[in-house]
């Protein structure tokens, strides 16, 4: 048996609305949204009386998504860290390509997000950056400037 695709990245995050507003702006598509609970949802989380609110996004090719939930019970739990560091154990970042990478970081700060560190170029090849945005998610974006 062989593995057939990674189907989506999951992350919870505090206001599902704000998230949505977010990854929107960057460009990602609602694919769906949809309240989740009861029997199953306790068996698949491991969780007893689990009731969240999930929406599911899609890059534009279609090819990438992200499912964003936010837990209403039980209650989402973190460390308090809300802008871990990128060398935090765990899921680092989530990547995006795009083509205008300032344009995008204008665009993004203005639903909430901030640099890391600065805009870098990589040779001739790639200007990266990384970003925090909702719930302390760590995201990278990346412009090709040369193919």
């Amino acid at each position: 048996m062989a593995l057939q695709r990674m189907d989506n990245v999951g992350i919870v995050v505090e206001d599902l609305d704000a998230a949505v507003a977010f990854f929107t702006e960057l460009g990602m598509e609602v694919e769906g949204k949809a309240q989740i609970e009861g029997l199953f949802a306790d068996q698949a989380v491991g969780l007893d009386g689990v009731r969240s609110d999930i929406a599911m996004m899609r890059t534009p090719d279609g090819h990438g998504k992200l499912e964003l939930a936010q837990y209403h019970a039980p209650a989402a739990i973190g460390d308090g860290a809300h802008n871990p560091p990128p060398n935090t154990l765990g899921l680092h970042r989530v990547m995006f390509a795009v083509d205008d990478i300032d344009d995008t970081i204008a665009r993004l700060r203005a639903h909430g997000a901030e640099l890391i560190g600065e805009v870098a170029q990589y040779e001739d090849i790639y200007r990266l950056c990384y970003l925090h945005g909702p719930s302390g998610i760590i995201l990278a974006l990346a412009e090709q400037i040369s193919y």
